[in-house]
Order: structure tokens, then sequence, then C-alpha cells
């Protein structure tokens, strides 16, 4: 006898039988037991969720007689009946499985029509089942909806498909619509330790947790995968074979990632990236891997003690989860979700997860390490304060290739208690409705505190200017009114510092390699040869620029924003307005110049 896949062998036979869609499973079944039957359903879901299986058990569950041939429409299957058996095999004459993604033009679907007509050979319903019904064409669906929406009293549709925002809407109003979850890790992972259990099989937890990750909520794929993992392991399921069967990286790898990053050790980075290589596993794997754990730890800071205390990874967790702040977490999460995606634009992966790696390092929050963290920390003088915001613009902008904003430092509670004050529509009260009754001492009100009228003002990014970095940006401005520089081009040149300019050459210095390729230099040089009318060598170094008219038109910006902010708060009008609502305030960012 022939091998049968896990997949097959274990599809499941009846409602009890289906893992992870009780929801589904409870609304099909009341509606069988209630007799209340609708004539078109369509199951929507991820691959391998079970949206097949159920429409194979409710067509059952239509036509079943029970074992001794009396019975009538249930929610129970009896799985011995004519019918029941039939189903399983799939040679029931009343009930046809189309897969629309072979069979999606209006010929076939006319042909499964003209079939409906026809009363059910043996069994009490007809059930047609279209797979993948989204991959029908226009003219196919059109020549359905008739039929769809008023079917033969015997004739039910069922429907399904992984991608329900393709289905045109006429359909699916015409249709009872359910949503196939994808399954969660824990589920599977029980559902594989029973197949395996059945099927007398050792597998360690751990090979089980890697199985059900791999599977992604389809318990089809995780039987599989399952069967994948019994071959490569001669029977048995190590932690250690399912690892090297997936390529997965070990989560003691993640840990020792983070726990570099909350140490600030960036030479423990690079080496464990190195070390990485050497085993050759996938950077995409550890940065999935670092999401995962990451994750873990923001939902133990959240709600501490939430972590399954079964799963032997629980205590890393907690003990990574004291060591980082809790938006220290969120950002670094965020940065690896991201950087997952910038992977493929790096010149290789490996070189991708340092610069991830290098971005978490250098974001993070000063003074987030656990120890600083547990010692009170007092509040910064008034003149610390303006220093730090004053150098915050100008550490941004020295790198503007990155896009994760470094995150407000947390300031230290207020030690004494504020009455709440007014929202700013209030006005102030007059002044007699404050008087105190006669007879009664009047209570010392301290001396009001003078108000900014504006809450933010813009800092000015200095910039020292240099006679080539003039020459540079009068030629830059040439060129892109000339409109003979765009795109990437364009950037080159608004991002690059001018160290030499004579009449046969120009260097330029600029910090991303994006913008340094071969491609770009070219274009900008034929540019700026076809602008001054001559031929000029263009030579591009690496280097941090200082003077670039990117980096100006930021100051000029700044400047402008500064001029017009001034303006407002020296404006006789808006200090009229201001003194006579004691609660106005102007809005930050709402000046805008012109």
């Amino acid at each position: 006898m022939s091998y049968l896949v896990l997949a097959r062998k274990y599809r499941p036979r009846s409602f009890e039988a289906m893992v992870g869609q009780e929801h589904v499973v409870q609304a099909l079944a009341n509606a069988l037991t209630q007799q209340r039957l609708h004539h078109a359903y369509l199951f929507t879901g991820t691959r391998g969720v079970g949206k097949t299986t159920v429409s194979r058990i409710l067509a059952k569950s239509l036509n079943c007689t029970g074992p001794d041939g009396q019975g009538g429409i249930t929610a129970q299957p009896c799985g011995v009946c004519d019918a029941c058996r039939d189903i399983d095999a799939g040679r029931f004459v009343d009930y046809v499985e189309l897969d629309a993604a072979s069979n999606r033009g209006v010929e076939e679907i006319s042909q499964l029509l003209d079939q409906a007509v026809y009363k059910p050979v043996l069994g009490r319903f007809k059930v047609y089942m279209i797979d993948e019904v989204h991959m029908l064409s226009n003219t196919a669906f059109n020549a359905m909806l008739k039929t769809l929406e008023e079917p033969p009293e015997y004739l039910k549709f069922v429907l399904a498909t992984t991608d329900p925002q393709k289905v045109p809407p006429t359909v699916l109003s015409r249709c009872l619509q359910f949503n196939l979850r994808p399954m969660a890790p824990q589920t599977v992972q029980e559902h594989l330790a029973a197949v395996l259990a059945q099927e007398q099989i050792a597998a360690e937890p751990g090979a089980l947790r890697l199985l059900a990750r791999a599977a992604r909520g389809s318990m089809r794929d995780a039987l599989s995968l399952t069967d994948q993992a019994i071959a490569f392991g001669a029977g048995a399921l190590a932690e250690a074979g399912v690892r090297q069967m997936l390529g997965a990286v070990d989560r003691g790898h993640a840990v020792r990632l983070v726990e570099a990053l909350a140490a600030g050790d960036g030479a423990a980075l690079i080496q464990s990236v190195d070390g990485l290589r050497a085993l050759g596993l996938s950077a995409a794997g550890t940065l999935e891997e670092m999401a995962a754990l990451l994750q873990q730890m923001a939902v133990q800071q959240a709600v501490p003690g939430a972590l399954d205390a079964g799963d032997p990874d629980t205590a890393v967790v907690e003990r990574l989860a004291a060591a980082l702040a809790p938006d220290e977490t969120q950002l670094l999460y965020s940065i690896v979700v991201h950087g997952r995606g910038e992977l493929a634009l790096a010149p290789d992966e490996y070189s991708g997860l340092v610069m991830v790696l290098l971005r978490m390092l250098a974001f993070k929050p000063a003074g987030s390490g656990s120890a600083e963290r547990a010692a009170p920390r007092p509040a910064a003088a008034p003149a610390q304060a303006v220093s730090a915001a004053a150098a915050r613009p100008a550490a941004v902008a020295a790198a503007p290739a990155l896009r994760v904003p470094t995150p407000a430092p947390r300031a230290a509670p207020a030690p004494v208690a504020r009455s709440p004050e007014p929202p700013p529509w209030v006005d102030a009260p007059d002044e007699s409705e404050l008087a105190e009754p006669a007879g009664l001492p009047a209570p010392e009100v301290p001396e009001p505190r003078p108000r900014a009228v504006v809450a933010t003002v813009a800092t000015v990014v200095a910039v020292a200017t240099t006679p080539l970095g003039d020459r540079w940006t009068a030629l830059v401005k040439r060129l892109v009114e000339a409109g003979a520089i765009g795109a990437l081009v364009r950037e080159l040149a608004m991002q690059s510092e001018c160290i030499g300019f004579d009449e046969a050459r120009i260097v330029l210095r600029v910090d991303r390699e994006t913008l340094r390729s071969a491609a770009n230099v070219d274009k900008l040089g034929a540019a700026i040869a076809q602008v001054l009318g001559r031929a000029v060598a263009l030579q591009v170094e690496a280097g941090t620029p200082e003077d670039s008219p990117a980096r100006r038109d930021a100051a000029e910006r700044a400047r402008r924003q500064a001029e017009a902010e001034q303006i407002i708060a020296d404006d006789p009008l808006v200090k009229a307005l201001m003194a006579q609502y004691k609660t106005a305030r102007i809005v930050p960012g709402s000046i805008k110049p012109h």
C-alpha cells in the first residue's frame, strides 16, 4: 500500500475534528441543526486553513443518510453511509469541485450551470464547490450571478478564495461569508503533537515549536513540513535537525544581539554578525527571530507574567525585558521590522543586517541601561535642556539617511501637584467671580510667571559656507532650473560638498553610497558639461559633507521659520490678545513662513 501523506491522512472528516476554526464550526453546526440553510457560502482565508475541508464536511452534512440509511440533515455526519464515504473519496456524483484557477472561463461556468437544472442523482442536495473563485473572469462571474442569487432548492453553492478583495461585490452580497483565520502557533503545535503520538514518532518540543512557527498559520503546511522533517530525521524529530532543515536561526543568536544592544557593545554586534555569516544563517531569518523576541519582551513589559510559563525561552525573555526600557523595546522592534524590507536594497544581506543593527545602536536613548534606569534621574537644568534641544536638529541633519526618529527623553514627574489648566478656548474668569466673601482674609496669591507667546522657536542650523560651496550651489541651481537633473542625480548634487572646482575638474564629497554609483556620477557629469558648455571631469569621494546645497536649504528654511515665529511674537495684536485672554496659546507648529 502506498504511503499517504500526513496532510491527507489526518484531514478532518467532521466538524469536531477541525481545530482552530471554532467560530466557523459553531455557526455552521447551529445552522444545520436548526435547518436554517443558506443557498451560497463563501469561505475565505489563507492557504491550508481548511476551506476545502469545511466544504466537504458541509456537503456530507447535507447529504448524510446515517448508518441505517434513514438519517437527515445533520451537523454530525456519520462517515459510514454511501454519501459520506463517496464524498471523502471524491467520487460523489452530486458534489462537484471546480478549480477556478484552471477553469476560469465563461464556457466552463456555463457547462456547470447547465447541469444545475437537473435534480440530484443520489444525494439530497447538489453542492457546487468553486475553489479560488477570485480567478474567474468577469464574464464568468456575470454568467453565474442569476443562478447564484436564486438557485433551485436542491442546489447549494460553496465558494472558496484566498483573496476576497478580488471577488466582485455583486457576488459577495449573494453569499454567506465566513473567514477562516490563520491558526495560532500553539494550536498547530498541539495538533502536531497529537498526530505524531498516533504515528508513534518521537518529537522534541523545540522541534514542534519550530515547525509550528514555520507553518505561519497553515495546518496543511505544518503537516507537510512534519513529513519532510520525519524524512530528514530518519523517523525522529530533533530540534537541531529541524532547525537545520528549515534554515532557522537559533534563538540564542537573537538573544546575544539584544544583549549587545542593551549593553551598547558595537564590537559584540559585529562579532555576532560574523558568526552568523560563518554559519551561513539567513540575515532575514535573524531579523525575524529578533522581531519575535522583542515582541515577547514588549508583552512581558506591558503585562508581566503574561508569557507561557512552560516555554523554556520565557526566563530569557523576562531577563532581557528587565534590561531595556519599554520605549526602547518598541523602537528596536520598529527598526527590525522595517529593516527586513531594506535587506533587498543592500549590497548583500549581511551588510544590510549590520546597518540595521548599527542603526539600533545609534538611536539607543542616552542613559537607557538598566542600572541607570534604576537610580532616580534629576530633572535637567533649563540651560542644559536648551542646549540639548539646539543640538538635536544638527544631529539629525548629520545623518539624513536614518529615518527612524530619536525618542524623546523621559522627563521626571513633577514633585508638586498642579491644578488643571483650563483649555485654550475658555476665557479667563471675571475678577468679580474670584472675589473672596467679605470678612475672610485674602489668600496669598503668588506672582504669576511670564508666559511664552510661542511655545517653540525654530532653531537655525548654522552652516559654515565656503567660496567653493558658493560656486557649487550656484551651479546646482542652474542645473535644477534648466531641468538637466532629476531623481537620484538631483539628490547627489544637493547632498554633495564641493572640495575642488577648476576649469577641468570638479571634486565632490558625499556620504551616501547609493548616491555615489557610477551611473549617477556619469549622468551628473554629463549635465554639468551641458550647462557649462565644456567637458568637466567629475570626481566623487566618500565623506560627510559640511557645506552642501541641501544643508544650505535646510538652514535657510530654519532661518525663515525662526523669523516668522519672531514676527508673530512681536506683533502688537498678538500681544494684546494674549494679554486679554489669559488662557490663550499659539498652537505649536501652526506658524508657516510664506
